[in-house]
């Protein structure tokens, strides 16, 4: 006799079956947050118990240390923290605070900072006390992760966190700090574009090569992916984490406050009145070619053609950052086989127009903009947690800026450049400076420029216990790790010795996506100037390094070797070259030093000869050729 396995409507689709394990893929977004999970190569999204699968990125703070993560209610309408401190807050838009400092955020927000005293991310100020934005984004997980252990019948086994594909070192760690708070076990940190293109390749078995164009509440990313057989591959990133679908909304706002000719600051209730009215406007004019417009005793019409005029600028700039993403892989549009829109911003019938006629294609948008980052994190979860189905799925991301280190004269020296595919791991080997030298300080730089000034700096940390040599002679290998996640590991070793060191990269605030770009920007417009720059470091460098071997040797040897004429002439052509160091030709610098070269090359020669003879002082001729024999034999 069969027997039938009875479920409650809707479970049977999500009860994790006998010997699989439970994973859930999160969409931790600036406005919006949503869970999917994944069974048998399906993916679908987790309702709350209101019904929605979308869960605002708010978390509420009441003054009797209680919490409410989610959309507010009418007792919670009236949030305010610039009154007293026993009123309600309610911090939205958190994820653009994440693993930044209180220098990196110059717009409004509808609650108070408070600097952190290491200068790491600001706190938030609650009844409660004051929060970091890792501590409100793991409230915001709880949530998520409960929605997954009640649809699965258990405690999570893994889960997949997605993040815009610039986030870098600092933002990524955030996220990873607000997961382990939150009780979870990361298995990856996957970029929002990647997520959308594991969702879409797999639903379509899309080919070629693809522009993931990710415009959500408070990001943007824009991805360029080449697909294959399963293999996902991101060949160059861009965006800028500053800009969203919010920022229309505060381009109407802004509007309102014009035409309506309000001057004076809008107290926080007003201003949340009129941003929420700024969405339904925006929302409005999807379907309508105008509005009515109603604030305080302002009444007006809102056209779309006035619309337009608002965004049009906002959409132009993700424009350019395909641009520069198409540029960076030496793609051109025309090479484009699909261009997928990902995020509730890009359902905006202008921002779809103009994206469809810069690359003169169809858009893909078959899958709800809103869901689909979750439900390619859901199916790359259930891999990753040893769920296998059908083909595994291979994800090759890139990081956004080289990683290098410091060496002499101030210059970076790259040894993971920007769009290198990850997780990756490059090893380069260095020498000390000076003899004797026992330590070495490595600094850990992020960026495209030649000069350290010009880059981000990660981290210093010291390899001490480096046996004592002439200069040049000991090798040190110092290895870049970039994990899965983008997180850095770097390690330095003295090879002879073993002796080694190591820092894992968790610096206190990341860069902007505007600060990325910026950089990138600078690094095309500055190539020429920064290889002419180099040259003359690495000249400066060099001939510092003769004067100071040499001056080492007339100190030892000077008196007994040389003549007066002779000595002075030397220290005449160190002097020279001195002056030409503190100048900026690159050419002279290299004349002179190979000048002194030459000029010294006698006074070399009668040192080498002066050691041989201290060397044979005080042996026969038979004990040398013994010597000579045994060596030999060897």
């Amino acid at each position: 006799m069969a027997l039938f396995t009875i479920a409650e409507p809707g479970q049977s689709k999500h009860r994790t079956k006998p010997g699989r394990k439970r994973a859930v893929g999160i969409d931790l977004g600036t406005t919006n947050s949503l869970v999917a999970v994944a069974r048998e190569g399906e993916a679908s999204t987790l309702a709350g118990d209101d019904g929605n699968y979308l869960l605002p990125s708010i978390v509420h703070y009441f003054p009797e240390n209680t919490l409410k993560v989610g959309a507010p209610t009418q007792s919670d309408a009236n949030v305010s923290n610039t009154q007293t401190l026993v009123s309600p807050v309610s911090i939205s838009s958190v994820k653009r605070l994440m693993g930044r400092g209180s220098s990196d955020i110059s717009y409004q927000l509808p609650y108070q900072l408070q600097e952190s005293p290491d200068g790491g991310m600001p706190r938030i100020i609650t009844p409660s006390g004051p929060v970091s934005p890792v501590q409100v984004s793991a409230e915001i997980l709880k949530i998520l992760a409960a929605r997954g252990s009640e649809a699965l019948g258990g405690e999570l086994d893994g889960v997949v966190i997605t993040v815009p594909a610039y986030f870098d070192e600092a933002q990524r760690q955030a996220t990873r700090d607000a997961a382990t708070l939150a009780g979870l076990n990361v298995l990856r940190l996957l970029s929002e574009p990647t997520a959308a293109a594991v969702a879409y390749g797999l639903d379509k078995k899309l080919q070629g090569t693809v522009i993931i164009y990710d415009l959500g509440g408070g990001t943007f990313d824009v991805s360029l992916m080449k697909l294959e057989k399963g293999v996902f591959e991101v060949l160059a990133t861009g965006g800028n984490a500053a800009l969203g679908g919010d920022d229309f909304d505060r381009a109407i706002a802004n509007w309102v406050l014009k035409e309506a000719t309000v001057t004076s600051a809008l107290s926080t209730p007003d201003y949340q009145q009129l941003m929420s009215l700024a969405r339904e406007l925006k929302h409005n004019l999807t379907e309508s070619v105008s509005t009515e417009v109603q604030f305080r005793n302002w009444s007006g019409i809102l056209t779309r053609e006035t619309y337009y005029g608002l965004v049009d600028g906002l959409i132009d700039e993700t424009i350019r950052a395909c641009r520069r993403v198409l540029r960076d892989a030496k793609v051109d549009a025309s090479d484009i086989s699909e261009v997928v829109m990902v995020g509730g911003a890009t359902r905006s019938p202008r921002v779809r127009e103009k994206v469809s006629t810069f690359f003169q294609k169809d858009l893909l948008t078959s899958i709800d903009p809103d869901q689909v980052v979750a439900l390619g994190a859901a199916l790359q979860a259930d891999v990753l947690v040893g769920n296998k189905y059908g083909d595994d799925m291979l994800l090759l991301d890139v990081i956004p800026l080289s990683l290098g280190i410091e060496t002499m004269g101030g210059l970076m020296e790259k040894i993971i450049p920007r769009n290198s595919t990850i997780p990756t791991a490059r090893a380069q080997e260095f020498t000390t400076y000076k003899d004797g030298q026992t330590a070495m300080l490595l600094h850990v730089l992020q960026g495209e420029r030649e000069l350290i000034s010009d880059c981000r700096s990660l981290a210093r940390f010291e390899l001490k216990g480096i046996p004592p040599m002439v200069a040049g002679a000991a090798r040190i290998r110092v290895t870049f790790q970039v994990d899965a996640d983008g997180l850095l590991e770097v390690k330095a070793q003295e090879l002879a010795t073993g002796v080694n060191t190591t820092v894992v990269i968790k610096p206190s605030f990341g860069l902007q996506e505007q600060d990325i770009a910026t950089m990138l920007t600078d690094s095309y417009a500055s190539a020429a100037a920064d290889k002419e720059l180099r040259n003359l470091r690495e000249k400066q460098v060099e001939a510092l390094r003769h004067i100071e071997a040499l001056e080492a040797a007339l100190q030892q040897d000077g008196e007994t070797l040389l003549i007066a004429e002779e000595r002075h002439e030397l220290e005449q052509s160190i002097i020279s070259l001195r002056e030409a160091i503190s100048g900026e030709d690159a050419r002279k610098i290299d004349q002179l030093t190979q000048s002194l070269n030459s000029l010294s090359g006698d006074f070399a020669t009668r040192r080498m000869d002066l050691q041989i003879k201290n060397a044979l002082q005080g042996h026969t001729l038979a004990e040398l050729d013994k010597f000579t024999q045994q060596g030999t034999s060897k």
